[in-house]
């Protein structure tokens, strides 16, 4: 299995670890007398059942991603680090040069006047080299999912 496939059924698992969660609170309680539309003890096994099977693969997942090489030195799983700060220092910087952009709305010459205590058109710049930074890593990185064979564990 490729590592993008695991990465996939990972988010199948979660979803259905939710869809089942949802069943089993809509379940937890009836009326005295009634019976559960469907029985809790079942769902509580599959529930066990898919949360072993979601363990399993994520540490599959983290094994591969910690030992294939994107590139020489870079591990897959160094390179996400690597994406998700670049991801970080975007959104920062998006929105500190959306904070720092000045609009007058004064309506009288008493209201106080702000001005931009940061240089919002070079915080826009760096903010887009991110964003550029991080398509690009991501692209690498989304190759080597669908390139990079599953380690499977003993």
């Amino acid at each position: 299995m490729k590592l993008a496939e695991a990465l996939i059924l990972r988010a199948d698992h979660q979803r259905r670890i939710e869809q089942l969660k949802q069943r089993l609170l809509r379940n937890a309680r009836v009326q005295e007398g009634e019976r559960p539309a469907e029985e809790p003890s079942e769902l509580m096994t599959e529930l066990n059942r898919t949360t072993d099977d979601l363990v399993q693969l994520i540490q599959r997942i983290n094994r591969t991603n910690a030992s294939t090489d994107l590139e020489a030195g870079t591990t897959i799983a160094d390179a996400i680090a690597a994406r998700d700060g670049l991801r970080l220092r975007h959104a920062i910087y998006r929105e500190l040069a959306n904070t720092a952009t000045v609009a007058q709305d004064r309506y009288t010459k008493s209201e106080v006047k702000f001005k931009s205590s940061v240089n919002v058109s070079e915080l826009q710049k760096q903010a887009d080299e991110f964003a550029r930074q991080h398509r690009e890593l991501d692209a690498k990185i989304q190759e080597a999912n669908w390139s990079a064979e599953l380690i499977e564990i003993p």
